[in-house]
């Protein structure tokens, strides 16, 4: 009878084989759109001279090649408050730089970005960030009471609106866990951040251990980079098997003459604090 049963498995199994087909799904495709990575960062504490951008072209979902860089545009970006202009050099690799960019807190910043005779512009205010009173490992503060975490105190400037930031990655992790908050309901009080990572076998995540580093970078942004970063984020959540399928979200980069070929990608200008903590 075991026998008998093992056949008939083997036969079924063939029978499906048999029965497969391939199917050639066409998948439609646009044309390619520039693709704009401007974070201009100030890190505390530094002259923030030294910046970069990064312009490519986007490629279809299932493209295998290596993405393409966009090459020969004019970048530059004008300090409106007190008319500065930056020219970012063509470095021929999709990079763009300077080292004469000069940061200043609270003022407007526009990024023009002339490109295969079309005109891309954004617009962002350069925020500020308060410094990090304290940084230090518990296990008090989180979802499991056993488990390692970071925490971080600040404290929230009063009768300011503020948007923040959080950018953790552990050493040796290919993505970070980005954490957005304004302080609506905080305003001027001491806050306590932590950030911890709960075992998961589905995606191959253990806690912290003694010896793990984590990367810090805490964000002063504006509310209309905290908008946008809280629809990326909540698209980014797996949210079950009925979630709604995650949209293409549109930058602060828009085209002027040509609404419709606006660019992907986002301009901002943000002030942050650079650290890192290992585990004891």
């Amino acid at each position: 009878m075991k026998y008998l049963y093992k056949y008939i498995v083997i036969f079924a199994l063939i029978n499906l084989y048999a029965c497969t087909d391939v199917i050639d799904v066409e998948v439609p495709e646009a044309p390619p759109r520039l693709v704009i990575e401007a974070s201009l960062d100030w890190e505390k504490g530094t002259t923030g001279n030294e910046q970069s951008i990064k312009l490519s072209l986007s490629t279809p979902y299932f493209d295998s090649e290596d993405i393409v860089s966009a090459n020969g545009a004019l970048v530059t970006v004008t300090n409106t408050t007190v008319n500065e202009s930056f020219t970012f050099t063509d470095q021929g690799n999709g990079n763009y730089t300077t080292t004469l960019f000069i940061p200043r807190l609270n003022n407007e910043y526009t990024l023009e970005v002339q490109y295969n005779n079309e005109s891309y512009i954004a617009h962002e205010t350069l925020t500020s960030i308060v410094p990090l009173d304290a940084i230090y490992q518990s296990t008090e503060k989180g979802f499991d009471t056993e488990a390692l975490e970071v925490n971080l105190d600040f404290t929230d400037p009063p009768n300011i609106e503020n948007f923040y930031l959080f950018n953790f990655k552990k050493q040796g992790d290919l993505l970070p866990d980005l954490f957005n908050f304004s302080d609506d309901f905080v305003d001027g009080n001491e806050i306590s951040v932590f950030y911890e990572k709960l075992e998961d076998e589905k995606i191959n995540q253990v806690e912290f251990e003694p010896g793990d580093v984590v990367e810090i970078y805490f964000y002063g942004i504006s509310k209309q980079y905290f908008n946008f970063m809280q629809l990326l984020i909540s698209q980014s959540i797996p949210s079950g098997p009925f979630s709604t399928t995650p949209a293409a979200l549109r930058g602060n980069c828009t085209n002027p003459t040509n609404p419709n070929n606006y660019a992907f990608g986002y301009f901002r200008v943000t002030e942050v604090v650079v650290d890192s903590y290992t585990f004891q």
